[in-house]
């Protein structure tokens, strides 16, 4: 019998189909994986905005958690948006309990349109609880501000930013460079167990839509970890799959505001 390469999101819903769970899903889907969901959130968001936040009950959580690990299990388990300090324990507790072999974290801070996704208490129960269980975390230039807590001016505060985020986990940091005022979207991976830098460089896409592009890039991440490339190998694949998806999706249209990019280029 043959099976599959098995991929959980931990993440929130986003209602108008272009970040979240919905890109995460699509994501495995377009990427040759079977996706699995925990719901932490509902959000009513569409292209303009987010104009709502839900929070799951955290019992639904956990139950969600196990219910899907327990029976199912996971090659990899990507996670995004934990809106609170008691979600995150709720979600570190059911990671140590089921102990997945790699697990990418995504530090969903604030959404395209510049809505917050996370308490500000949030973060120090990000960084205690959960950092420290995951392979790997995707902070762009802002989130990994946020969780240094100090600017991050240049390509060289970037890198040496890496390697102090290492140190709050137990594996690697890619801190994204979309927000580069340069012109390139240049992201810097840090591999902690070897203490070594990787640039994968990357030429800006003119496009407004951009919707969704981090959950996205850590869900393809976590799809190549799940089908047993190592992390290198998984970001530098993951990194094709998302500028091509960016370069595919420029050419629609869809909303008034940051569409999404294209998960299914390779189809259609």
């Amino acid at each position: 019998m043959k099976t599959y390469h098995r991929v959980l999101t931990i993440a929130g819903s986003d209602s108008g189909g272009g970040a979240g769970i919905q890109a995460d899903l699509k994501t495995f889907a377009a990427n040759g994986c079977y996706g699995m969901s925990v719901i932490t959130a509902l959000t009513a968001q569409n292209t303009m905005g987010v104009t709502a936040i839900h929070a799951v009950p955290l019992d639904c959580v956990a139950a969600q958690i196990e219910a899907v690990l327990s029976d199912i299990g996971a090659d990899a388990v990507k996670i995004g948006m934990l809106f609170s300090p008691d979600l995150i324990r709720t979600v570190a507790q059911g990671l140590k309990k089921f102990n997945p072999p790699a697990i990418v974290l995504d530090p969903v801070m604030v959404a395209q349109s510049g809505d917050t996704l996370l308490q500000s208490e949030a973060v120090d129960a990000l960084k205690k609880e959960l950092i420290p269980l995951v392979d790997l975390i995707t902070p762009n230039i802002p989130e990994a501000a946020v969780l240094l807590d100090r600017d991050l001016p240049n390509n060289a505060a970037i890198a040496q930013a890496a390697v102090e985020l290492a140190t709050l986990g137990r594996g690697d940091v890619l801190i994204k460079g979309g927000h580069l005022e340069n012109g390139d979207s240049d992201d810097c991976l840090y591999l902690g167990r070897e203490q070594r830098t990787v640039i994968f460089p990357g030429k800006r896409i003119i496009t407004r839509n951009n919707h969704g592009t981090g959950c996205t890039l850590s869900s393809a991440i976590a799809a190549f970890l799940a089908k047993g490339k190592d992390m290198e190998e998984a970001v530098r694949r993951a990194k094709i799959y998302i500028t091509e998806a960016i370069r595919a999706g420029a050419g629609y249209t869809i909303g008034r505001g940051h569409g999404p990019v294209h998960h299914f280029f390779d189809y259609f």
